[in-house]
């Protein structure tokens, strides 16, 4: 049977530490866990420790660390830079499904056509947190504030940059790519696509467009094909 796992966003390298006060409310109230039990706890940067619970506090439990082991990041870097939506919980989804396959880091974008320019971050990283979780991966996405298209298209350094787009025009197709790039990004537009001016934009700034396939796809689903072809090709 598989140990609790937790998120603790500071873990110390050896001995004795408290668990912040919603990880130890969830250990001894909700799972009724015991002083010896083991747990297992990650900071979402790579490193994943086993550890005994010492002292059973609602409100601040203590642990001992047994191991602890640290995981590189697996494969190359993958952005996802993605138009927020008017429903909030398709990006919601598409957090979680984000997560849960991978995604290094997921960047709300803001377009000329983006219908919602805000979103509750705090909530969205709880999202984030728990799929990693869920997923018992021991790296967290980076998950930005919503940020403009110009910034990102002008500010971003990576190996391969994309935008996936429904223009007219000539489109790639990502498995046509180099797979051994270190960082790819993906732009995905809102529901209405991307304007003239914002491909326009991308072009010079050498992001190459893509074709996602032959179907026109809601934003979420787009994004996570695209997270899914990059992970893999």
């Amino acid at each position: 049977m598989q140990l609790p796992f937790f998120f603790e966003k500071n873990l110390p390298s050896a001995g004795n530490f408290f668990l912040g006060e919603e990880t130890s409310r969830h250990i001894v109230q909700v799972l009724r866990m015991k002083e010896g039990e083991q747990i297992m706890l990650t900071n979402g940067k790579g490193y994943l420790l086993t550890a005994a619970i010492t002292k059973a506090d609602k409100k601040k439990a203590e642990v001992a660390i047994i191991n602890q082991t640290y995981n590189d990041r697996p494969g190359s870097k993958i952005s996802i830079a993605i138009s927020l939506v008017k429903n909030t919980n398709r990006f919601e989804w598409f957090l979680e499904k984000a997560t849960e396959i991978g995604v290094s880091e997921i960047i709300p974008l803001l377009c000329k056509r983006t219908e919602k320019h805000q979103m509750k971050w705090n909530r969205m990283h709880t999202i984030v947190t728990s799929a990693m979780l869920q997923s018992r991966q021991s790296w967290l996405p980076e998950l930005r504030e919503p940020v403009s298209f110009s910034d990102v298209v002008k500010s971003i350094q990576y190996s391969e940059t994309f935008i996936a787009h429904c223009a007219d025009g000539e489109r790639k197709s990502i498995p046509d790519f180099d797979n051994n790039k270190s960082s790819k990004i993906i732009l995905i537009g809102p529901e209405g696509d991307f304007t003239e001016e914002e491909i326009s934009l991308a072009l010079k700034n050498n992001f190459i467009p893509i074709s996602l396939g032959e179907t026109r796809l809601r934003t979420e689903t787009a994004g996570l094909v695209a997270a899914v072809l990059l992970l893999n090709k």
